[in-house]
Formats: C-alpha cells, structure tokens, sequence
C-alpha cells in the first residue's frame, strides 16, 4: 500500500546484515511495472580489507532514552575497534520539516477516495482517525518548495558524506513498545530523529541491526546510513558490527 511515492522503499527483513543483501540482490533493479526503479542491478561486495571512517551526528544521544544511549555509547567503543569514528555537524537545513510535507502531502493523495468517503471513522485507532484531514491542508506551494529544498537537502548530505563510509546514529530514541502496551503514536518515535529525516528524503541507503536490550528485556537498535547507492559499504559495517556482537542472535524473554 502506498503512503508517498516519493519516500516509499522497498528494504529485506533478515536475521543477519548479509542475509538482507542476499535478499537486495534478488528484489534489487528495474521493473518495468515501476516507473521508480532504476537499471542497475545489485551485487553485495563484501569490504574487509580496510578500516572504515564513520561519523555520529554531534549530539545524537541528547533525549534518548536512558538504555538507548547507554548501548549506543558501548557499540561505539565495540565499533572503535573496526573503525575511526568522529563527530560530524549536519548541513544546516530543515531536514524534518522538508520531509515530513512531502510525506504528508503525498500521502493525503494517495488515500484522497478513503478520506473522502469518511472511512477514516472506521479505523481502530483513534488517533488514525482524524490525522489524515490536517495532511490535506498542505498548501501546493509549500509541497513544492519542499520539493526544491529536497535537492539541496541532498546535494548537501552528498558532499557530508563523501569523507566517511557512514552516518552511525541509535535506530529509535526509545525502547520497543512491549506486548500488551498501547504503541505510541508514531510522530513522537521520529521527532528530532534527524539522521531518519535526512536519510528518508534523499533516499540514503541505511541499515538498522540489534545493538543490546533495556534491563527489561526490551531491544534498541543501531543503524548506518551511507552515501547514495553505496549499498555494499552500509552492508559491510553492519556485517562488521555483527561479527563482533552476537545481539542479532538473541531474543528477548520475560516481556509482557
């Protein structure tokens, strides 16, 4: 189901970094039904042979949950070992705000017939069910300035990143939500997540991978995003930090 056409991605689901570029060879390239794709198909290439240089946005750990930023902090030192790692300031441009009219725009759309034949009442969340009108409300001219700034945004992001292998920074600010508990709503997961914001409208290649859990069992993730279409760099970090961790093989347990 479609939510923005220009933001929407197609990524794999695996239990190792290296299965999800087995499984991006196969998905990978053009479709002639998917004016989207591009030509060029995808080979994972391995890196091995070198250190990586990564970069952490400065202050990335500010309003994070306690446990998030605790096993962030402890996956850099794992990964100081593999790699140099410095501070790094993002462009100075309105990552989030940019994206986020795209997405809303887009997406009020492409669910225009639903929102109009008043289906939204019918949603199970409560939240859910009024959302969709404020979307509709993004001016054209707003929509297309964003798409203007998109550029920029990117281009910027480009020239960020043409010195590193990648972008390391926590999945999510907080915790996963544990079985039986209502979800929080999801703008309040993403705001101030600017590596996701950034990531997400210039269309970088990123990763997530489990770095530990909470003392309740609960897991917190760690992702590296990298250059356009430098698929096999991100794979390869992550397969790095893999190697050297063993969290994407536990489970949690005793969670209700």
């Amino acid at each position: 189901m479609a939510l923005s056409w220009s933001l929407d991605k197609l990524g794999p689901l695996a239990l190792t970094a290296e299965d999800c570029g087995l499984i991006l060879e196969a998905i990978a390239g053009p479709d002639p039904k998917d004016p989207t794709t591009i030509p060029t198909a995808f080979r994972q290439r391995r890196i091995r042979d070198r250190r990586f240089r990564l970069a952490t946005p400065r202050g990335v750990t500010e309003g994070l949950d306690e446990a998030v930023a605790e096993n962030f902090t402890q996956s850099l030192t794992i990964l100081g070992k593999t790699a140099a790692i410095e501070e790094v300031e993002f462009p100075n441009l309105p990552f989030e705000t940019i994206t986020r009219t795209i997405l809303n725009a887009e997406s009020a759309s492409a669910f225009e017939e639903f929102i109009e034949e008043g289906k939204l009442s019918e949603l199970t969340a409560p939240e859910d069910r009024f959302s969709a009108y404020a979307r509709t409300a993004v001016l054209a001219k707003d929509y297309l300035r964003a798409l203007r700034l998109r550029i920029i945004m990117a281009k910027a992001l480009d020239e960020m990143l043409s010195t590193y292998d990648a972008i390391v920074a926590p999945t999510y600010k907080s915790t996963a939500t544990p079985i039986g508990q209502q979800f929080r709503h999801p703008t309040e997961r993403v705001t101030g997540d600017i590596t996701g914001a950034a990531g997400n409208g210039a269309g970088l290649p990123s990763i997530s991978v489990p770095n530990g859990f909470t003392r309740s069992g609960l897991p917190t993730g760690i992702q590296f995003m990298g250059k356009a279409g430098d698929e096999n760099a991100v794979l390869s970090i992550a397969c790095r930090f893999q190697s050297l961790t063993d969290w994407h093989k536990q489970h949690p347990s005793g969670l209700t």
